[in-house]
């Protein structure tokens, strides 16, 4: 195994990701607070929101305006999802730094997800790259099911390497290789990032994993020995599992970095700044943060 990552890009994925698999409804206000707060604590990576229909995602329905509302600093990129062409027309007017578009590894999820094939999920998104493109602005592929799948149970490697290879095909400039139900583990993780590996170059190749089953720490650090430095979080660990009833979704940004720094590798993030962020939507959500280290740290204040 390669020597550990000195420096890693954490992609917080709350606004968007999180907040989206969030029920109680969340002000304009509140989200561009949100965003305010984590680039405050060093984070330089904010997937912000999603131009997908209101009617299926009705939590993103003032993308425009939180784009709108969010204060911009040069020091960071700001994505956003754009599921087809329509998203991406109405992103433009936003101006992202970069756009995510997504397809599974998983037949079975493609279906049931999207109701099309993989190939055809592919297809559609091919004039959704080109004219990101042209408007200069990056494509983050999110391969989606890659460690596991609800319906169809295992997704082999060849699968996840055929999606990287389809993904590659149509220029999506960088590829994250995300666990959607939380079941991979280390060795699989590897096995799975490895492929990606194969179409992607390693600045271009990150992690996304859901703590489901409590692997995403041993999943992230499995990803750094084989040389991945990037990797999606989510403070206070928003959005659950929407496959699993009652588990914990995304991996907590707090949690990944006390483990990073504890490994003595650089991010750049601010963890009081970062706990005080994670509080603050979690207290919009009138709840405790999912995030062990966060709970941690604010009974350690208390105390």
């Amino acid at each position: 195994m390669n020597a550990l990552p000195q420096k890693v890009t954490l992609v917080e994925v709350g606004p968007r990701d999180g907040l989206q698999n969030e029920k109680t409804p969340v002000s304009t206000e509140h989200k561009a607070a949100l965003v305010a707060m984590l680039q405050a604590a060093g984070l330089t990576e904010i997937e912000v929101t999603s131009f997908v229909s209101p009617k299926w995602v009705p939590q993103m329905a003032d993308n425009l305006a939180v784009m709108a509302a969010i204060e911009r600093r040069a020091d960071v990129r700001y994505s956003v999802l754009t599921p087809n062409l329509k998203g991406l027309e109405a992103a433009l007017l936003a101006l992202p730094h970069e756009v995510v578009v997504f397809a599974a590894a998983s037949e079975a999820f493609s279906q049931k997800n999207i109701n099309c094939s993989i190939t055809e999920s592919i297809e559609r998104f091919a004039p959704v790259v080109q004219a990101a493109h042209a408007a200069g602005i990056k494509v983050r592929g999110a391969l989606s099911c890659a460690l596991g799948c609800p319906y169809q149970g295992e997704v082999s490697l060849d699968e996840v390497e055929r999606v990287a290879r389809l993904m590659r095909a149509i220029g999506v400039d960088h590829l994250g290789v995300a666990d959607t139900i939380g079941v991979g583990t280390p060795r699989r993780v590897q096995q799975a990032l490895e492929r990606a590996l194969r179409y992607f170059p390693l600045a271009e190749v990150s992690g996304h994993f859901h703590d489901t089953y409590g692997q995403a720490l041993a999943n992230i650090y499995a990803s750094l020995e084989v040389g991945v430095h990037t990797f999606d979080a989510s403070v206070a660990g928003l959005g659950g599992c929407p496959y699993a009833k009652g588990a914990t979704g995304n991996v907590a940004t707090e949690d990944v970095v006390f483990m990073l720094n504890g490994l003595g590798i650089d991010t750049g993030v601010d963890i009081d700044r970062l706990v005080d962020a994670g509080a603050f939507i979690s207290g919009v959500l009138g709840r405790a943060p999912v995030s062990r280290v966060a709970r941690a740290l604010l009974a350690k204040r208390v105390a």
